[in-house]
């Protein structure tokens, strides 16, 4: 049944001084134990609680990678990656709604001025979107542009101020055009959609528009996201603005990933030191078998956390080099991306493979945790097949097939 969500969120500007990214990873790692305490009514809830709204307002997290201009921390993109992972450890679907915000507010560093001073006028405002463009149809005209269409799997949008929407564009002397169309969440229509196995607090529901005016500064073609000078480039200098985006969606989502499992490892370390066999009465932690799973599990979840901030530092060096990736290099870290999630997942596996049969009751935290990372895990960014795909592809001299990359 579908029905209209109330309870649209409105935000006066707060006091906050601009913070440093030291600072909101500090306030991040402080939000964990608040985050668990409040993860079973969140996801009760479907969507983020008031009160974490207001903290993640409050703390000013969501502005890690917005413009100094407009009160943000302008942080290297590995800062993310010390964000995500505590926040992801203390409410997975926190972190999801997070990891939005966070990227949406680094796109919008492109768009028109215009833009940027109406949604920043309040610097701590929240922007949920989607970006699947063939569900939206967007007709130009006088000022802008008539957008119609529905949306799936919007996180985050009941608690935001903004919305981004993605649609196609119809031009008559050229082939429909990509574009990114920004507006405020009381103008969309937010449907009670998200019954989910997992991440069922992160309130992914769908959204319509019908026939709605959006101004042409409210919207961006693709190609402006796609590396070098935008729009935005005449008040947003940073060289980080100047890269690609799309390329960099695996560093949060692979870094909520990591966040699930990591937690999930932590507890499953937590209740073995005390967990006999239910048939032998042995203590399970002695077992020989689950020494090599133990090791394995933190040598993948390592080994995806250096991978990621590997890829991170390297983006920063070629952002202030004035390097314009490549195909291949843009590949290359949607790629990795995914096999840090793929790392992840696997640790997950693991770590409720050795739960054994206390895995299954609903109250046991591992059991929780592993239905937000088999949600969190069909996310395209986090998607093996086809990133990988993509990327092998251009290892052998291909062009991309991705029109976003």
């Amino acid at each position: 049944m579908e029905c209209v969500l109330t309870g649209i969120y409105h935000w006066k500007p707060t006091e906050i001084p601009a913070a440093t990214p030291q600072q909101l990873i500090r306030r991040s790692e402080d939000l964990i134990p608040t985050l668990r305490e409040r993860s079973e009514l969140t996801e009760q809830k479907r969507g983020l609680t008031d009160e974490t709204r207001d903290d993640l307002k409050r703390t000013g997290i969501a502005r890690l990678l917005q413009p100094v201009r407009f009160g943000g921390a302008e942080g290297a993109l590995g800062s993310i990656i010390d964000v995500l992972i505590p926040i992801a450890s203390g409410c997975p679907s926190t972190a999801w709604c997070l990891a939005q915000y966070i990227m949406h507010n680094y796109m919008i560093a492109r768009w028109a001025p215009e833009a940027q001073e109406e949604i920043w006028a309040d610097p701590d405002a929240l922007v949920s979107g989607i970006i699947i463009p063939r569900r939206g149809r967007a007709v130009p005209t006088d000022g802008g542009y008539r957008v119609s269409g529905q949306w799936p799997l919007v996180s985050g949008i009941a608690a935001s101020d903004w919305c981004l929407v993605t649609a196609m564009t119809e031009r008559s002397s050229a082939p429909d055009e990509e574009r990114y169309f920004l507006l405020r969440t009381s103008e969309v229509t937010v449907l009670d959609t998200w019954y989910s196995i997992g991440l069922r607090g992160s309130g992914s529901h769908d959204i319509s528009l019908e026939d709605h005016f959006i101004p042409e500064y409210l919207s961006l073609s693709l190609a402006d996201l796609k590396g070098g000078p935008s729009p935005g480039s005449a008040i947003n200098p940073a060289p980080m603005f100047k890269l690609p985006t799309h390329m960099g969606f695996g560093l949060l989502l692979g870094s909520a990933l990591i966040g699930i499992a990591e937690s999930m490892f932590e507890i499953f370390l937590s209740q073995s030191r005390r967990r006999r066999a239910l048939m032998s009465d042995e203590e399970t932690a002695a077992y020989a078998t689950h020494h090599m799973t133990v090791g394995e599990i933190s040598s993948s979840l390592q080994s995806a956390e250096a991978l990621l901030r590997a890829d991170g530092r390297e983006m920063m060096e070629f952002a202030q080099q004035g390097h314009a990736l490549s195909a291949l290099e843009r590949s290359n870290y949607r790629c990795n991306g995914a096999f840090a999630g793929r790392l992840a997942r696997s640790a997950a596996e693991s770590v409720w493979d050795l739960t054994g049969a206390r895995g299954t009751y609903q109250d046991n935290p591992i059991a929780r945790l592993y239905q937000d990372m088999i949600v969190a895990s069909r996310h395209t960014t986090m998607n093996w097949q086809i990133n990988s795909t993509e990327h092998g592809r251009t290892r052998l001299r291909l062009p991309l097939s991705s029109s976003a990359l």
